[in-house]
Order: C-alpha cells, then structure tokens, then sequence
C-alpha cells in the first residue's frame, strides 16, 4: 500500500494557498508526540511508549512494573470502549493518572530516571525530521508540541535538547511534574492531560504559550489519533490542514481515518510529504 494519502488533492490544494497568502506569521504547527513525531517501529518491532519503558526495564523496581501494569489494564479497556460515555472516560483517565501519579510517588521517581528514558534508544524521530524543524525555525513559526504522556513535559524537552531540536520556535505541552530540590518526583500540576481532554480549552490554560499563538489563524495538525484532532476546539482557527500518521492497523482504521484528516502517513512513513506541503505552504 502506498505510504501517503492525499484525501482530497484540490481541497488541500486551496487551503495550501489561502494559507500561503496569508503569510507564515499567521502560521502555527500543533503536534502531537509519540508515534507522530517519533517512530513506532524499529527493524519490525514495535517501540514502546514512553511510560511503558519506565515500566519494562524496572527502572523503580518489579512492584512497580507490576502494579503500573495492573493499571493499565484496569483503565485502558474503559478508554477504548466505544459503549462507555465521554464524561465517564474523562473521569476515568484522571482518576487513572492521578492514581499511577501516587504510585510514581511512592516508587521513588526521580528526575534521573527520565533521562535513563531518553537514553535508552527507544525514541527516535521520524526520518526527515531535521528539514521539519529546520524549516519551521527559519521562518519562525512556532511548533507546539501538545502530549498527553504521562510523563509529561519534562521527558520531552530533555529529549528534544538531546537531539539539539529545542529551538526558540518549540513548545511543549504537557503534564507538569513536580520536584523538590534533590530531583524528587513529588506531584504533578493541574489539569492532568489525558488522551481526551487534549483540546483547545485545556491548551488555554497554558497560557504562556498560547499567547505564542493566540494571532495565529491557521493551523498544521499533526496527530496519529483522531482525538488529536480536538484541539481546535475552542480555538478560532481560519484554515486547517490536518495530517494523520497511520501507523499500525491499516486496512482497519483507513476509511475511518480518510474522514478525519487531509494527509495521511501510512505505515510509520518519514516526514518528507509534510516537508514538501511546508515548502509549498512557505513557497520555497
């Protein structure tokens, strides 16, 4: 199956140049992380994510690998049954977040151990995605990364300055952690961000960077999830171009994606389409 999907060629072509006309400074990039920005396979095998490495490589010991796992298997059905409400699942992914929070507390997370994460080799980017950045830095445009890990902002900028991508232009959104003075893992701010609630209300009460972007009227999306999709509401976007990366169960999900996004990404593909629409959007 070919890699990337054009759902619409002329509809994409005009967002393309209304976006175009309205110059790069009326741009922004909103991003989802893992398995947008990063790959989700490697020589076949699928990476894990980043709280799962956390929990497979023991890095806070076997109870703790056991009790996270007993977790996720008590919250992750809720979160993908269709039969449960939307505002039961919101409260259900808070309640398991502020849960595992506890547990990381008790386990004795510290800050060291986020960067034993990074380390690991586990993550990497998506290939191409030095022009990516590259080409968001050289106009200014600023790229925010919005996550739900659970881990949250912390791991993320420590990765991307790892790889010399924490440029003036990037954000990131995400749970906040809180340490004390020798790197203790002690809590987390409110609001927890969960796979549900990423949409543009909970992005507002960022403020620090949504005042980045608050001029802002066009937006490039960047999600492997339809629910990523959610953060333009409550946002007043003008033109949208939404790109999927549809990484595992293809044929299942194809049809459901199609409806949802203007782009897509099969089979865990590189950055260069996204590239090439930038280029053209930049008229470079």
């Amino acid at each position: 199956m070919e890699k990337v999907i054009l759902v619409n060629k002329e509809k994409l072509k005009k967002k393309i140049k209304a976006i175009r006309k309205d110059g790069p400074e009326k741009l922004f990039v909103l991003s989802d992380f893992e398995g947008t920005l990063t790959k989700v396979f490697y020589c076949g095998k699928k990476r894990p994510s980043l709280i799962s490495i956390l929990r497979s490589e023991k890095y806070l010991g076997e109870n703790y690998s056991q009790k996270a796992k007993a977790l996720y298997e008590k919250y992750h059905p809720i979160e993908m049954d269709p039969r449960v409400p939307l505002k039961i699942k919101k409260e259900k992914m808070e309640e398991w977040w502020k849960t595992h929070y506890k547990l990381l507390k008790e386990s004795g997370l510290k800050r060291y151990h986020l960067k034993k994460i990074i380390t690991s080799k586990k993550i990497k980017l998506r290939e191409k995605s030095d022009k990516f950045f590259n080409l968001l830095k050289g106009k200014s445009i600023p790229l925010i990364i919005f996550s739900s890990s659970g881990l949250g902002a912390d791991l993320i900028l420590m990765f991307l300055r790892k790889e010399k991508k924490l440029f003036d232009n990037v954000f990131v959104v995400g749970n906040v952690l809180k340490w004390d003075s020798k790197g203790k893992f002690i809590g987390s701010k409110e609001p927890i961000i969960h796979s549900l609630n990423k949409d543009g209300e909970t992005f507002k009460k960022f403020p620090a960077v949504f005042e980045k972007i608050k001029k802002r009227k066009n937006i490039l999306i960047l999600g492997n999830d339809i629910d990523d999709l959610l953060v333009t509401k409550g946002l007043n976007i003008k033109s949208s171009i939404k790109v999927g990366f549809l990484n595992e169960m293809v044929k299942e999900l194809l049809e459901d994606y199609k409806k949802h996004f203007g782009l897509l990404i099969l089979n865990d593909g590189t950055m260069d389409a996204v590239n090439e629409m930038l280029k053209n959007i930049l008229d470079e």
